[in-house]
């Protein structure tokens, strides 16, 4: 491909974008588990609690991350 060709058709772009797209879409599954195991458990005051919650601090920290990363293809992708 020529260089004269739109950011669109080169290859970098859309390797960067799937590789971005596809840790977004993994984060978003991960985020729904372990919001599935905060609601199961019972009690704030389960010790369990405070392992999960942060686990799911890091998984929501990480989807951020990658959701501006996203935003940041969209808006200025070269």
């Amino acid at each position: 491909m020529s260089t004269t060709e739109p950011f669109w058709l080169r290859d970098p772009f859309w390797s960067r974008l799937n590789h971005v797209e596809s840790l977004h879409l993994q984060l978003q599954n991960q985020h729904e588990a372990v919001r599935r195991e905060l609601t199961a458990i019972p009690s704030a005051r389960n010790s369990g609690f405070q392992d999960v919650w942060q686990r799911y601090c890091e998984v929501i920290r990480e989807l951020d991350m990658t959701t501006a990363e996203l935003e940041a293809l969209r808006n200025r992708p070269e």
